[in-house]
């Protein structure tokens, strides 16, 4: 007889690669790397139907990645279909439900910068609510340290988790593997960790070399297995 399998007792990692939809060799790049990734997408990016499509068809997962109004705005622009705190909730759930209607096999969401309505509980809540109705998992980039993210997941049951490791936003080879390891580390603590990384040339190098030995200490996995369902 067949020996029982043993349960796999990696802890979890899930990495994001955020601003995708707009450079094609970059995503194919990561796109052919092996590697469970959660592809985030721009909104109205030329390319966004065919990373959600490719993705999709690698076993992988797609996000919306949101751009929602920073502190620093209208200095600091987070880009084409933005959600605003200047529009009507209307407005901001009117687009929001265009750019989820626009990504193909969408699973989830997580912010674009957005420090200042993340801190606002009105428009998460709004936010949340059309992630709840559709079923959509919601991961908080944690731009800002007085987010309303997790109040307003609770409120709404929408499966949440938070960002554990920027991994490049220093983009050289030392930093990022010094990044990887934090993130292995928090892991290895909580059983989980969210990494967030960009498609960096730089970021796909370190990569390219990290992934054998990371997958020998982790379990990398796409970010609907690390989302969780906080009671109010």
């Amino acid at each position: 007889p067949k020996p029982p399998e043993l349960p796999d007792k990696r802890p979890m990692v899930a990495i994001i690669i955020d601003d995708l939809g707009y450079e094609k060799e970059a995503a194919e790049k990561f796109l052919a790397l092996d590697g469970s990734f959660t592809y985030a997408v721009l909104p109205g990016s030329p390319l966004q139907e065919e990373i959600a499509q490719r993705a999709h068809q690698n076993g992988c997962q797609v996000m919306l990645h949101l751009p929602m109004e920073p502190k620093e705005y209208p200095g600091k622009d987070p880009g084409p279909g933005a959600l605003l705190s200047e529009m009507s909730a209307d407005e901001r759930i009117g687009l929001l439900k265009k750019h989820l209607e626009a990504l193909p096999h969408v699973k989830g969401v997580n912010n674009h910068m957005g420090s200042k309505m993340s801190e606002n509980s009105a428009h998460m809540n709004q936010i949340l609510s059309i992630l709840k109705k559709r079923g959509l998992y919601y991961i908080d980039s944690r731009t800002t340290p007085k987010s309303r993210s997790l109040s307003s997941a609770r409120l709404f049951e929408v499966p949440f988790a938070e960002r554990d490791i920027f991994l490049d936003h220093v983009p050289e080879p030392v930093f990022i593997r010094g990044q990887l390891k934090r993130l292995v580390d928090a892991a290895e603590k909580n059983g989980k960790a969210v990494g967030i990384a960009h498609p960096y040339p730089v970021t796909w190098e370190v990569f390219s070399d990290e992934l054998p030995g990371l997958k020998q200490k982790v379990r990398l996995v796409v970010a609907s297995e690390v989302v969780s369902v906080r009671k109010p």
